[in-house]
Formats: structure tokens, sequence, C-alpha cells
């Protein structure tokens, strides 16, 4: 399997969750360039969360679509004196790493997704009775109506809370001017999610892509992608960091030799 040895690649994530990916790339041989395109932050109005929190017993489900989502969920949670123990609640997490961010809680996931996006979510619930349930659905200020829409028209009650905002970060157009004028630009960008990709465009623009491949983590991010003109080199078959990196590596793979 050949690897990144000699290659630049440019990671969109937020800061604090670029990590993973910037190591597993680091050890192929990359050199990685972090460029945040994301920071986050607390909700604007912790309200409607807080409100739900008090009635937390009265849940059928709760829905976690990100560990961030997790993260301030847990948070508020501490910040309001009442913990889980009392949760009758079933959880369903959209992929590995939400999951991973509720058991680190000690909490059991009942269900997850084939596929890590909102169409497989819905899927995921084809086989429970809905109606008359009540599901939390704490999430990012700006997120796709997917999900709530779909399971609200099968009957149950959603409660859609802010748990947290994205928003560019302040220095991303002065990276990206310093990062696209060096001699030399990245070889690839990799874009994450939506966000990551709406971000960078408000932040750098289409143009400074050039020759620069662009590795999708999913068919939403790639359509997205393709909305600001972006055209996506490959796509992540498994929607998740070691399935973009699968599918870069997948590109660099010598072609078979016709015999």
């Amino acid at each position: 399997m050949k690897d990144f040895s000699g290659l630049r690649i440019l990671v969109t994530r937020a800061r604090e969750q670029a990590g993973e990916l910037s190591a597993k790339l680091r050890a192929l041989g990359a050199e990685v360039i972090e460029f945040p395109t994301i920071e986050i932050r607390p909700a604007a109005d912790y309200g409607p969360l807080d409100a739900a929190l008090g009635r937390l017993d009265s849940y059928d489900w709760l829905i976690f679509t990100s560990a961030n989502g997790v993260r301030f969920f847990a948070e508020r949670l501490e910040h309001s004196g009442r913990d889980l123990c009392g949760l009758r609640a079933r959880l369903c997490a959209i992929g590995p790493a939400t999951r991973r961010a509720l058991e680190a809680l000690h909490l059991k996931v009942d269900l997850m997704p084939s596929q890590y996006v909102a169409e497989s979510l819905v899927e995921a619930f084809a086989a429970h009775d809905l109606a008359g349930q009540r599901i939390l659905l704490p999430r990012a200020a700006l997120a796709r109506d997917l999900a709530p829409a779909e399971l609200a028209r099968r009957g149950a009650q959603v409660d859609v809370v802010e748990a947290y905002r994205t928003v560019i970060p302040q220095q991303a157009p002065a990276l990206a001017r310093q990062i696209f004028s060096a001699a030399r630009k990245p070889d690839w960008i990799t874009f994450t999610s939506s966000s990551t990709v709406a971000n960078f465009v408000a932040a750098a623009g289409v143009a400074v892509l050039g020759d620069v491949r662009v590795a999708s983590i999913g068919p939403i991010t790639t359509a997205t992608a393709r909305q600001h003109g972006i055209q996506v080199t490959v796509e992540a078959r498994t929607f998740t960091i070691d399935g973009l990196i699968a599918a870069m590596l997948g590109l660099l793979e010598p072609q078979a030799e016709a015999g």
C-alpha cells in the first residue's frame, strides 16, 4: 500500500477535532497543514436545552448527531445539577465517534445507522413504532432538518434544541492567504462536513484550490462542494475518518498492469 510521503494535506476540521485525522495522516507520511474552518462555541441561548433537561424523563429517545452534541449536552446537564441516573430514554448515535462519546459517559447506545448521514438515521428507525414517541435532538444551531421532519411525519414529537454553534474562525481568511500564497500549495484538502466546505469557501474562495485534490467524507459533503463549484476527487465509501483516508490511499494505489 502506498502512503502519503511527500504530500501536503490540508485538514479543515475544528482545531479541537483535527487531532485524530492529522495524526493518522502524519503516521502515513503526510505533511499536515491544519486550517480550522470551524470554531465550536456554546449555544446562543440555552433556554430550550435547559427546559428539555428539566423534562428529561419524559423522552423515549435521545438522538445525537455528533460528538459535540454529546459534549455540550453533558456539560449543560452537569451545570443544571441533574444527572442521567433516572434516564429512561433509549439512545441513538449517528456514527462511531458519537457512540464513543456516549460510551465514555457510561451510556449504552441502542441504535446506530449503517451509514452516518441523516437519511440512514431515519431508516434505522424503520422497525420502531414512533407514534406518540417523544424524541430529543440536541444539535448544532444550523443543521439539516431532514431527520426531525421525517421522524415527526411518522408520528413522533421531536424537540430540536440548540446545544452548540459553529462559526468561521476570525483568523481563517488571513491563514488561507498565508497557506495558498506559499511557493508550494497543498496537494490535498479534506472536507469532513458541509460546514467545512461552506466555511472554507467563505474564508478562501474556490479559485485557490486550482490543482489541489479534494477528498470528501460522504455524499452530503460532496453535494455541498459541488454546489460551490468544487470538483471532488474522491469520496469515502464509509463516512468516517478511516474511510476518508482509505479513499485517498485508493487513488494512490498503482493501477494493475494489463496482462
